[in-house]
């Protein structure tokens, strides 16, 4: 029989520890490349998804932009129409106002001058006002 010295033990020592290190090696880059596989999967599923999202979205900030347009033209237009109804008014106020107010004014005078004071109504007597603990006569009216 043949001894085995003790630089072949450590040579085959080396070469077990050697190839227990490669396979377990082998195994992580066997997991890392499934990991890998997986990963460009999900990438391409989610880009797959995503193009169509980010489309659609697109479409709606579109279509939100075309209605904010539309509800500035119809705020525009609504303040036109404020303005024109404001001036509209205060042309007529100043158009007939005055005229109407005299109008009134005149035919009040004029009730009044020709219906005089009427028989059969009581005269009031005039009010007093009291004012801290004395009587204060009331105006006096003009008697025709």
């Amino acid at each position: 029989m043949r001894t085995v010295s003790g630089g072949e033990v450590a040579g085959i020592l080396v070469a077990v520890f050697w190839a227990i290190l490669v396979s377990f090696l082998a195994v992580a880059l066997a997991r890392l490349a499934q990991t890998l596989k997986a990963t460009t999967k999900l990438v391409a599923d989610v880009t797959d998804q995503a193009v169509p999202l980010l489309a659609d979205a697109s479409q709606a900030v579109r279509s939100a932009q075309t209605q904010i347009d539309r509800v500035d033209a119809i705020a525009s237009d609504v303040q036109e129409v404020t303005s024109n109804a404001s001036a509209l008014s205060s042309t007529v106020a100043s158009t007939f106002g005055g005229p109407l107010v005299k109008v009134a004014a005149f035919g009040y005078g004029v009730r009044r001058a020709l219906g005089g004071r009427k028989e059969d109504v009581p005269v009031k007597s005039p009010r007093r006002t009291v004012i801290v603990g004395r009587t204060v006569p009331a105006a006096r009216r003009k008697r025709k």
